[in-house]
């Protein structure tokens, strides 16, 4: 007797596990052996039209930024070039949707081999080491360049993630996208965010950003998360113009 390799999918009302998976309304995908590949939730019609409606305003608003910005990327640009030695722009991975990894565009805003230079600092400097385990990040970062000081104030860095959103890596607005590193301090909050894509602006980017710890950041994405619909993300969105202009918690 010959046998398909292929997965099966089932749409499974009630399913008798030891796991005690919520399985009511899933699809469940199978193997050969009854093995379960995959289980999603199937979405409700708010949710498929959400979807869609978020999608929409992603492209719509990202292509149209991305070529009315095209001069303020050209200046930045140059101005990080001749600033400091490097690259203008820099890919860093980032824990995307469903967990998955994908690279994030910024405009440099540090000194090449940031990363590098973080581990020597944190090593040798028992302060700094405490703050950045509190924060995820350091407020006096000797890192940071001369214009990517004000790259960081005026939120000018975080434009090449439009990008992203063009992509689909990223949302105009959702959780903070994290580094893969930060996974296990992410703890019981991680399985929650995930299930929105990352944004360029979110609750947190609104409610302070840098002046907020690492614990208050999940707390906030993990609300937003909870709560996330069209006209919330409509209002995060209303909001954050305000925070820019402002400069309120930008370092």
């Amino acid at each position: 007797m010959s046998h398909s390799n292929e997965a099966q999918e089932f749409n499974i009302l009630s399913v008798e596990t030891d796991k005690k998976l919520p399985v009511e309304n899933n699809i469940i995908k199978f193997d050969d052996n009854n093995k379960v590949l995959e289980q999603k939730e199937k979405k409700t019609f708010n949710e498929i039209t959400y979807s869609f409606l978020k999608r929409t305003v992603d492209i719509t608003a990202s292509a149209t930024a991305l070529l009315l910005l095209s001069p303020v990327f050209l200046v930045t640009s140059l101005a990080i070039r001749k600033d400091s030695d490097g690259p203008a722009m820099f890919t860093q991975k980032r824990i995307g949707k469903d967990g998955k990894l994908f690279e994030i565009y910024k405009f440099r805003t540090m000194v090449p081999d940031a990363d590098k230079k973080l581990f020597e600092l944190l090593d040798k400097d028992e302060k700094a080491r405490e703050e950045y385990k509190v924060n995820k990040k350091l407020k006096n970062d000797p890192r940071i360049t001369k214009v990517g000081n004000f790259l960081r104030k005026t939120s000018i860095d975080e434009l090449p993630q439009l990008i992203n959103v063009l992509k689909g890596d990223m949302s105009l607005v959702g959780p903070r996208p994290y580094l893969p590193r930060e996974k296990d301090d992410m703890g019981a909050y991680y399985n929650t965010i995930i299930e929105s894509k990352p944004g360029i602006t979110g609750l947190w980017q609104v409610s302070g950003r840098s002046n907020t710890t690492f614990e208050d950041r999940l707390e906030f994405d993990k609300e937003y998360t909870e709560n996330k619909g069209f006209f919330y993300d409509m209002g995060l969105l209303t909001k954050t113009v305000g925070v820019v202009i402002h400069k309120d918690g930008a370092e």
